[in-house]
């Protein structure tokens, strides 16, 4: 499968944005320059949605996404797009809704591993007693989407 990407600047810093085979399969602050840099269509528009959602023009992403990961990852991330625009919830919480209550690490894992940053919202998990823990972008870009999404 060939993958290409295109890097964006924005207001919450640079991210790539991953295309393969017509789908979605990342959005990362960390980029990798061993993928071809190209600017399809899709990329195009998952830039431009979420810039709209980084204007808080934009609650929700139709995008065609493909995520690679273990079941139990893919099975968490499914939560995370559950979670409503605005809304947070915890690690143990997810861990509960997935039903495994003793797994907010691995759930912790699974968060740190996503590869669909801000279309699938790790950011809006949280630790207890509201406290933010890990981000892949930053703790201040998680608080500045949490910020965001509470207008």
């Amino acid at each position: 499968m060939d993958k290409i990407s295109y890097i964006y600047n924005t207001e919450i810093g640079k991210f790539q944005i991953i295309e393969e085979s017509g789908v979605i399969i990342g959005v990362n602050f960390n980029t990798d320059t061993n993928i071809r840099e190209q600017e399809s269509k899709l990329i195009r528009t998952t830039y431009l949605q979420i810039k709209e959602y980084l204007q808080e023009k934009r609650k929700e992403f139709d995008i065609p996404i493909k995520m690679y990961g273990t079941e139990f990852q893919k099975k968490v991330w499914k939560e995370l797009q559950k979670i409503p625009y605005g809304e947070t919830r915890s690690y143990k919480q997810i861990a509960e809704n997935i039903g495994n209550s003793k797994a907010c690490r691995a759930v912790g894992m699974a968060n740190h591993n996503n590869p669909i940053a801000i279309i699938i919202p790790c950011h809006r998990v949280i630790g207890t007693n509201d406290k933010l823990v890990g981000y892949a972008g930053g703790i201040d870009i998680k608080q500045k989407l949490l910020n965001l999404e509470k207008n």
